[in-house]
């Protein structure tokens, strides 16, 4: 698929950023320019997948227009294996609620247009690549840090997919200190990095927001360590050319400079100098500034179109 969003015959395109916190929709014309865009606060999967399907029905009559596809990039978990009797579900997951719905099924029954299903972090990064921080690339990883954390990958220009999609977010992590005794905020694991790191463990860690939290407060010496020990561990395992890191949390622009000098430290060397001597253009923020998920998912409508 070319990187630029491709055309189709007739027919807008609908886009879903589906997260934990608001579900984000835009209705987009064949070339991908944006004609409508609103969101809905994430509360029950009646309340909310309603809401969606009839902003989506009223601006098709405001625009006189019919519905060619809708690409969706939800929180998961996500069963995307398209032969799965549950393809197109959200699976187990932590968010109450919203366990074994059926989101794809919802919108087919709806619509009746095909439907392209991803996560919200595969969204995203698929996004990046498209319009953003990763058109450069066909090897880079998308993290994005906030509610939760997970991360995109792509791999020769193709999203990285295996039994299931990688959960970047429960990777287990080494404590900043030994005076770190935080146990996270993670359902399933001690010490993942979402339950270590993701704005909720900031929030739950300090009893605070952390767009609230100072810049000199410890908080951000901790986020630091352990982004910086994520990047490193995805640059060993992985490769690639670019990380880039985006989501709520990662609106506190000191954190770059201070996950760039630690992840120096934590490789120590262990690194083509490409990457040690050019950090800044290794780690690197989202070049779409919050609309990642939604040209992301209006990119995965086109190309299922294509599919035929």
């Amino acid at each position: 698929m070319s990187r630029e969003v491709q055309a189709v015959d007739a027919g807008l395109i609908g886009a879903i950023e589906a997260g934990g916190t608001k579900f984000n929709c835009a209705l987009a014309d064949a070339q991908g320019k944006v004609l409508a865009q609103a969101a809905f606060p994430t509360l029950t999967p009646e309340v909310t997948l309603a809401a969606v399907r009839d902003f989506f029905t009223a601006n098709l009559q405001a625009h006189q227009a019919t519905l060619a596809a809708i690409g969706i990039a939800s929180f998961g978990p996500v069963e995307l294996n398209r032969s799965a009797p549950q393809y197109g579900f959200i699976t187990k997951t932590p968010k109450a609620g919203w366990s074994n719905t059926d989101v794809c099924g919802y919108f087919r029954a709806a619509f009746g247009v095909p439907i392209a299903f991803e996560t919200d972090v595969n969204g995203a990064a698929w996004g990046e690549l498209v319009a953003g921080a990763a058109r450069d690339c066909s090897n880079f990883i998308y993290v994005t840090v906030g509610t939760g954390i997970g991360a995109g990958i792509v791999v020769n220009g193709k999203l990285l997919q295996g039994v299931t999609h990688p959960e970047v977010g429960h990777m287990l992590m080494p404590r900043a200190s030994l005076q770190d005794d935080y146990q996270g905020c993670c359902p399933f694991h001690t010490g993942c990095l979402e339950g270590l790191a993701s704005g909720t463990a900031i929030n739950k860690r300090w009893g605070i927001n952390g767009k609230d939290l100072p810049d000199d407060h410890a908080a951000w010496d901790y986020e630091a360590h352990y982004l910086a020990t994520m990047c490193v561990n995805l640059t060993q395992c992985f490769a690639p050319q670019k990380i880039i890191l985006g989501g709520g949390v990662m609106d506190k622009k000191l954190l770059f400079p201070l996950i760039r000098n630690k992840f120096l430290q934590l490789i120590n060397g262990y690194a083509p100098e490409s990457i040690l001597a050019r950090v800044d253009q290794f780690i690197v923020p989202t070049g779409l500034a919050g609309q990642a998920g939604i040209v992301g998912a209006i990119a995965l409508a086109q190309q299922e179109l294509q599919r035929g």
